[in-house]
């Protein structure tokens, strides 16, 4: 068996789509762009498609990946940049596949792979307020939060997992979206903790808008991104944890 590694980005109006509905559109894609895509067993056999972290519906990225597996029994053609443009041609405008290259089918899954995540928010505001902010939670030693997942609250330590913060300069006054942005990596490793739960501790309820930069894992001592891409330098201090 074959497995493909696409990269994609997901910018505009089609950032409310949600993780379901962005299976749907993949589904439909792959269907009208003829990817010659494998089929589980049973009574409703379904595409073999495995999707990466899934992105909170209103917030755009530069890196969603997604692998499709593909049946060596059908006819199609199996270049993944072939299968990139193909598929290109039948997404919403909005998306953007970026890169494709194949992978092995036997490795970690893109869920299990993925060990940090690294966001910018623009959240307006005073740009001394949140730096303020933002140096009282690096100091902290533990940062409780409460947290509600699959229906249940619980209290958690949002510090171990926050890898990265820092805020950006803030933007020229011809910006069409002023005031200070914010940048940070968060751990996923054993849990995971989602951006909107930092933004709160910051007081940030209504972020002007939320991009996910990166997926990075840090497999043999090195960090990269899921299709090998390598880490930049660091644009923001590193904040181990405590």
């Amino acid at each position: 068996m074959t497995r493909i590694r696409l990269k994609y980005s997901k910018y505009g109006k089609v950032r409310f789509l949600s993780h379901r509905d962005m299976a749907k559109v993949v589904e439909r894609a792959i269907r009208r762009s003829h990817v010659p895509v494998a089929y589980s067993q049973g009574f409703s056999p379904r595409p073999k498609l495995h999707f990466g972290l899934a992105l909170p519906t209103g917030y755009e990225s530069d890196a969603e990946y997604l692998d499709i597996d593909l049946d060596p029994d059908r006819v199609g053609n199996r270049d993944p940049e072939v299968i990139a443009e193909g598929l290109q041609e039948c997404v919403p405008r909005g998306i953007t596949i970026c890169e494709a290259a194949k992978v092995d089918p036997k490795g970690l899954s893109l869920q299990e792979m993925v060990t940090s995540t690294v966001w910018v928010a623009r959240t307006g505001g005073v740009e001394e307020q949140l730096r303020e902010r933002c140096s009282d939670l690096l100091k902290a030693s533990t940062i409780e939060i409460e947290i509600e997942r699959k229906g249940k609250q619980r209290r958690e330590d949002l510090r171990p997992l926050l890898l990265a913060l820092e805020v950006l300069e803030t933007p020229t006054k011809e910006s069409i979206t002023p005031g200070p942005r914010l940048t940070f990596e968060l751990g996923t490793k054993p849990r995971s903790i989602r951006p909107s739960e930092l933004l709160d501790v910051l007081g940030i309820t209504e972020p002007l808008g939320v991009r996910r930069m990166y997926q990075w894992t840090d497999s043999d001592a090195t960090m990269h991104g899921p299709l090998g891409e390598p880490a930049p330098p660091s644009t923001h201090a590193k904040a181990p944890a405590s």
